[in-house]
């Protein structure tokens, strides 16, 4: 089952026995939300799992000039390639976000391991770093 992480079927396991071996496409788009939504806002150096798990200071790099999009475009997406096997195929591109002028947002286009159907993810970078990940 490559739909959920380990800990997380171990908990649904017990919680939902009936369900053990149906695959749901919405759990596994849920899962790797939720998964990377942590391993964004997890810094570099901080996770005893790897040196270089999760991302550097988001809002340090965003302050580097003209070219820093393209340099956090370049981060996230070595990020999830590295750290998010059930992804392929990463895609993401800076989109100007005018409503609101104090988040950056990057949209990020994948396909799960498997599945030839694309997923559309939009990631919003605030002022102080903080992540947002939206399936």
């Amino acid at each position: 089952m490559r739909e959920e992480r380990l800990l997380e079927r171990i908990r649904r396991w017990e919680e939902e026995p009936s369900g053990r071996g149906r695959e749901n496409p919405k759990r596994t788009i849920d899962s790797v939300v939720r998964h990377l939504q942590r391993l964004l806002n997890t810094r570099q150096g901080s996770a005893q799992i790897a040196e270089d798990y999760g991302s550097p200071d988001f809002a340090h790099l965003l302050q580097g000039g003209p070219e820093a999009p393209v340099d956090v475009e370049t981060v996230i997406r070595d990020v999830i390639e590295k750290y998010e096997p059930r992804l392929t195929g990463v895609r993401v591109r800076y989109a100007a976000h005018d409503d609101e002028k104090l988040t950056h947002r990057f949209d990020v286009q994948a396909r799960i391991q498997g599945d030839a159907r694309p997923i559309y993810l939009e990631t919003l970078v605030g002022l102080d770093g903080h992540i947002q990940v939206k399936g």
